[in-house]
């Protein structure tokens, strides 16, 4: 049986992964073993962060909404319970924008949740 070298698949596939890891540091970038481990390290933490960002950006808009709140004398905790009770129904991050750019509109909402 002929024996089968495959040099341009194995070509193809590493400057694929060349390709993926251009900016890594130092071999990172050039050697094909280094850079495997790299590519699959960083399509780890990518995976991982895209979900993680969902969770960082929730705490920033809860954060946001209790300073916020604070400034009308009112916890976030409070604040949340008392919008569900009245039906006003906007998530945080629709409330935590409001918060930022328009304060004056939280504050009506503040006072509607509060009644």
């Amino acid at each position: 049986m002929a024996r089968v070298k495959g040099g341009t698949r194995t070509r193809r596939r590493h400057k694929k992964v060349l390709k993926l890891t251009k900016g890594h540091r130092d071999t990172k970038h050039k050697l094909y073993r280094r850079a495997h481990e790299s590519m699959l390290k960083a399509l780890t933490y990518a995976y991982r962060d895209r979900r993680r960002r969902k969770r960082d950006f929730r705490r920033l808009w809860i954060t946001r909404i209790n300073a916020a709140a604070r400034q009308h004398d009112m916890t976030y905790s409070t604040l949340i319970h008392q919008l569900h009770k009245n039906n006003i129904e906007l998530d945080r991050k629709i409330l935590a924008d409001i918060a930022v750019r328009d304060p004056e509109t939280f504050a009506k909402i503040v006072q509607v949740a509060a009644q």
